[in-house]
Protein backbone atom coordinates (compact mmCIF):
# COMPACT_ATOMS: atom_id res chain seq x y z
CA UNK A 1 0.00 0.00 0.00
CA UNK A 2 2.71 2.41 0.56
CA UNK A 3 4.74 1.45 -2.23
CA UNK A 4 1.16 2.55 -4.49
CA UNK A 5 0.36 5.26 -2.57
CA UNK A 6 3.66 7.27 -3.29
CA UNK A 7 2.67 7.38 -7.03
CA UNK A 8 -0.77 8.87 -6.33
CA UNK A 9 -1.35 12.13 -7.42
CA UNK A 10 -2.10 13.50 -4.11
CA UNK A 11 -1.16 17.08 -2.80
CA UNK A 12 -0.11 15.45 0.13
CA UNK A 13 -0.32 11.69 1.30
CA UNK A 14 -1.34 10.83 5.28
CA UNK A 15 0.66 7.84 6.49
CA UNK A 16 -1.50 6.78 9.42
CA UNK A 17 -0.35 5.38 12.86
CA UNK A 18 -3.66 6.25 14.75
CA UNK A 19 -7.54 4.75 13.99
CA UNK A 20 -6.08 2.98 10.89
CA UNK A 21 -3.95 0.66 12.84
CA UNK A 22 -4.89 -1.81 15.79
CA UNK A 23 -3.19 -1.27 19.40
CA UNK A 24 -1.54 -4.77 18.60
CA UNK A 25 -0.16 -3.67 14.97
CA UNK A 26 1.14 -0.15 16.03
CA UNK A 27 4.73 -1.70 16.56
CA UNK A 28 4.87 -3.24 13.21
CA UNK A 29 3.49 -0.06 11.37
CA UNK A 30 5.68 2.39 12.68
CA UNK A 31 8.71 -0.01 11.34
CA UNK A 32 7.33 0.71 7.92
CA UNK A 33 7.54 4.52 8.25
CA UNK A 34 10.75 4.67 6.21
CA UNK A 35 9.47 3.48 3.29
CA UNK A 36 6.69 5.88 3.39
CA UNK A 37 7.36 8.42 0.11
CA UNK A 38 4.99 10.87 -1.93
CA UNK A 39 4.38 12.38 -4.89
CA UNK A 40 3.68 15.29 -2.94
CA UNK A 41 4.02 16.78 0.52
CA UNK A 42 4.76 13.20 2.64
CA UNK A 43 2.65 13.80 6.17
CA UNK A 44 2.56 10.92 9.30
CA UNK A 45 -0.42 11.00 11.63
CA UNK A 46 0.45 9.95 14.75
CA UNK A 47 -1.00 8.74 17.94
CA UNK A 48 -2.78 11.36 20.24
CA UNK A 49 -1.13 13.30 22.73
CA UNK A 50 -1.53 11.38 25.88
CA UNK A 51 -1.67 7.32 24.48
CA UNK A 52 1.30 5.37 24.83
CA UNK A 53 2.40 6.05 21.29
CA UNK A 54 2.52 9.20 20.25
CA UNK A 55 6.16 9.78 21.03
CA UNK A 56 7.54 6.88 19.90
CA UNK A 57 5.92 7.51 17.02
CA UNK A 58 7.12 11.05 16.40
CA UNK A 59 10.50 9.69 17.01
CA UNK A 60 10.33 6.97 14.84
CA UNK A 61 9.21 9.74 11.87
CA UNK A 62 11.86 10.95 10.66
CA UNK A 63 11.54 11.77 6.90
CA UNK A 64 8.46 13.59 7.31
CA UNK A 65 6.95 16.72 5.80
CA UNK A 66 4.53 17.24 8.15
CA UNK A 67 3.38 15.29 11.29
CA UNK A 68 -0.68 15.53 11.93
CA UNK A 69 -1.67 15.58 15.40
CA UNK A 70 -5.03 13.90 15.83
CA UNK A 71 -7.78 14.49 18.47
CA UNK A 72 -6.29 18.07 19.84
CA UNK A 73 -8.04 19.80 22.44
CA UNK A 74 -5.64 22.42 24.09
CA UNK A 75 -2.65 24.27 23.50
CA UNK A 76 -0.78 22.22 25.13
CA UNK A 77 -1.32 19.60 23.15
CA UNK A 78 -0.15 21.41 20.21
CA UNK A 79 3.03 22.60 22.05
CA UNK A 80 4.31 18.97 23.27
CA UNK A 81 4.47 17.56 19.72
CA UNK A 82 5.89 21.54 18.76
CA UNK A 83 8.58 21.37 20.90
CA UNK A 84 10.10 18.14 19.83
CA UNK A 85 9.62 18.71 15.81
CA UNK A 86 12.66 19.31 14.24
CA UNK A 87 12.83 22.77 11.65
CA UNK A 88 11.54 22.55 8.66
CA UNK A 89 8.72 19.91 10.14
CA UNK A 90 5.49 21.67 9.75
CA UNK A 91 2.15 20.67 12.12
CA UNK A 92 -1.06 20.17 11.04
CA UNK A 93 -4.07 19.33 14.22
CA UNK A 94 -7.21 17.63 13.92
CA UNK A 95 -10.42 18.51 15.33
CA UNK A 96 -12.63 15.85 16.39
CA UNK A 97 -14.10 16.87 19.51
CA UNK A 98 -16.29 18.88 20.73
CA UNK A 99 -14.21 20.35 23.14
CA UNK A 100 -11.56 20.65 20.64
CA UNK A 101 -13.72 22.51 18.86
CA UNK A 102 -14.58 25.04 22.11
CA UNK A 103 -10.59 25.62 22.15
CA UNK A 104 -10.14 26.14 18.59
CA UNK A 105 -9.78 29.66 18.16
CA UNK A 106 -6.64 29.40 20.78
CA UNK A 107 -5.44 26.42 19.12
CA UNK A 108 -5.41 28.14 15.54
CA UNK A 109 -3.33 30.89 16.68
CA UNK A 110 -0.41 28.48 18.58
CA UNK A 111 2.11 29.33 15.44
CA UNK A 112 4.60 27.92 13.14
CA UNK A 113 5.09 25.10 12.80
CA UNK A 114 1.74 24.76 12.85
CA UNK A 115 -0.14 25.31 9.18
CA UNK A 116 -3.57 23.65 9.24
CA UNK A 117 -6.66 22.67 10.74
CA UNK A 118 -8.25 19.40 9.41
CA UNK A 119 -11.76 18.74 10.38
CA UNK A 120 -12.40 14.86 11.99
CA UNK A 121 -15.98 14.43 10.98
CA UNK A 122 -15.67 10.72 12.20
CA UNK A 123 -15.05 11.27 15.83
CA UNK A 124 -16.55 14.75 16.24
CA UNK A 125 -19.78 12.94 14.94
CA UNK A 126 -19.42 10.62 18.01
CA UNK A 127 -17.87 12.84 20.50
CA UNK A 128 -21.56 15.48 19.64
CA UNK A 129 -23.95 12.04 20.35
CA UNK A 130 -25.03 12.30 16.70
CA UNK A 131 -26.75 9.29 15.34
CA UNK A 132 -24.77 8.82 12.08
CA UNK A 133 -22.78 5.83 11.00
CA UNK A 134 -20.94 7.26 7.70
CA UNK A 135 -17.76 9.23 8.41
CA UNK A 136 -18.37 12.58 6.48
CA UNK A 137 -22.37 11.99 6.62
CA UNK A 138 -24.17 15.04 7.86
CA UNK A 139 -21.01 16.73 9.26
CA UNK A 140 -21.70 19.78 11.36
CA UNK A 141 -22.03 22.61 8.76
CA UNK A 142 -21.35 25.02 12.31
CA UNK A 143 -17.86 22.88 13.35
CA UNK A 144 -17.30 23.12 9.78
CA UNK A 145 -17.38 27.07 9.23
CA UNK A 146 -16.37 27.35 13.13
CA UNK A 147 -13.10 25.88 12.18
CA UNK A 148 -12.07 27.73 8.94
CA UNK A 149 -13.05 31.00 10.52
CA UNK A 150 -10.47 30.06 12.99
CA UNK A 151 -7.56 29.26 10.73
CA UNK A 152 -8.38 31.98 8.12
CA UNK A 153 -7.82 34.46 11.22
CA UNK A 154 -4.43 32.63 11.95
CA UNK A 155 -2.90 32.03 8.32
CA UNK A 156 -3.49 28.22 8.59
CA UNK A 157 -4.98 26.17 5.70
CA UNK A 158 -8.39 25.03 6.77
CA UNK A 159 -8.99 21.34 5.28
CA UNK A 160 -12.14 18.63 5.30
CA UNK A 161 -11.84 15.31 6.69
CA UNK A 162 -12.89 12.13 5.01
CA UNK A 163 -15.77 10.66 3.74
CA UNK A 164 -15.80 7.01 4.01
CA UNK A 165 -18.49 6.12 1.56
CA UNK A 166 -15.79 5.19 -1.07
CA UNK A 167 -18.89 3.82 -3.82
CA UNK A 168 -21.08 6.83 -3.07
CA UNK A 169 -19.21 9.32 -5.45
CA UNK A 170 -22.53 11.63 -5.26
CA UNK A 171 -22.09 11.80 -1.63
CA UNK A 172 -18.29 12.85 -1.56
CA UNK A 173 -18.84 15.51 -3.94
CA UNK A 174 -21.75 17.02 -2.02
CA UNK A 175 -19.35 16.64 1.23
CA UNK A 176 -16.59 18.41 -0.89
CA UNK A 177 -18.94 21.14 -2.72
CA UNK A 178 -20.03 21.89 0.95
CA UNK A 179 -16.75 22.32 2.51
CA UNK A 180 -15.86 24.42 -0.53
CA UNK A 181 -18.47 26.33 0.25
CA UNK A 182 -17.57 27.04 3.58
CA UNK A 183 -13.58 28.32 2.63
CA UNK A 184 -12.20 24.92 2.56
CA UNK A 185 -8.87 24.37 0.95
CA UNK A 186 -9.04 20.63 0.26
CA UNK A 187 -10.26 17.32 1.82
CA UNK A 188 -8.64 14.12 2.77
CA UNK A 189 -9.51 11.40 0.53
CA UNK A 190 -9.46 7.48 2.21
CA UNK A 191 -9.07 5.70 -1.36
CA UNK A 192 -7.45 6.57 -4.68
CA UNK A 193 -10.59 6.18 -6.55
CA UNK A 194 -12.07 9.57 -4.33
CA UNK A 195 -9.25 11.77 -5.81
CA UNK A 196 -10.40 12.63 -9.02
CA UNK A 197 -13.83 13.52 -7.84
CA UNK A 198 -12.52 15.72 -4.91
CA UNK A 199 -9.97 17.42 -7.02
CA UNK A 200 -12.65 18.33 -9.82
CA UNK A 201 -14.54 19.93 -6.61
CA UNK A 202 -11.44 22.57 -5.19
CA UNK A 203 -10.09 23.20 -8.81
CA UNK A 204 -11.54 26.60 -10.41
CA UNK A 205 -13.76 25.79 -13.25
CA UNK A 206 -12.35 27.49 -16.40
CA UNK A 207 -15.60 29.46 -16.50
CA UNK A 208 -14.92 30.73 -13.41
CA UNK A 209 -11.57 31.78 -14.09
CA UNK A 210 -12.58 34.12 -17.33
CA UNK A 211 -15.35 35.46 -15.32
CA UNK A 212 -12.55 36.24 -12.62
CA UNK A 213 -10.07 37.97 -15.08
CA UNK A 214 -13.35 39.77 -16.60
CA UNK A 215 -14.05 41.48 -13.07
CA UNK A 216 -10.54 41.91 -12.45
CA UNK A 217 -10.35 43.99 -15.66
CA UNK A 218 -13.35 46.46 -15.19
CA UNK A 219 -13.30 50.15 -13.56
CA UNK A 220 -12.25 50.73 -10.09
CA UNK A 221 -15.81 51.57 -8.24
CA UNK A 222 -18.58 50.14 -8.63
CA UNK A 223 -19.73 49.18 -12.15
CA UNK A 224 -21.46 46.47 -14.16
CA UNK A 225 -19.99 43.42 -15.58
CA UNK A 226 -21.93 41.11 -17.61
CA UNK A 227 -25.39 42.61 -15.25
CA UNK A 228 -24.31 42.11 -12.21
CA UNK A 229 -22.82 45.14 -10.04
CA UNK A 230 -19.20 45.02 -9.00
CA UNK A 231 -16.80 46.61 -6.57
CA UNK A 232 -13.63 46.51 -5.01
CA UNK A 233 -15.18 43.20 -2.84
CA UNK A 234 -15.99 41.71 -5.72
CA UNK A 235 -12.41 42.04 -6.61
CA UNK A 236 -11.31 40.36 -3.88
CA UNK A 237 -13.72 37.45 -4.57
CA UNK A 238 -11.66 37.32 -8.13
CA UNK A 239 -8.44 37.60 -6.82
CA UNK A 240 -9.43 34.65 -4.32
CA UNK A 241 -10.66 32.19 -7.31
CA UNK A 242 -7.56 32.88 -9.53
CA UNK A 243 -5.38 32.35 -6.63
CA UNK A 244 -7.41 28.57 -5.88
CA UNK A 245 -7.08 28.18 -9.63
CA UNK A 246 -2.86 28.71 -9.83
CA UNK A 247 -2.58 26.55 -6.44
CA UNK A 248 -0.15 23.89 -7.08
Amino acid sequence: MLAKAAELPADELVVDLEDGVAAADKLAARRQLASARAHGTLAIRINAVGTPWWEADLAAATNADVIVVPKVESVEQVRAVADLLPSPVGLEVQIETVRGLVEVERIAAFGPPLEALVFGPGDFAASLGVPVLTIGARASEYALARIAVAARAYGLQPVDGPFAAIEDEAGLRAAAERALALGYDGKWAIHPRQLAAIEDVFTASAEDVARAREILAAADGASRVSGEMVDAATKRLAEAVLARASAP
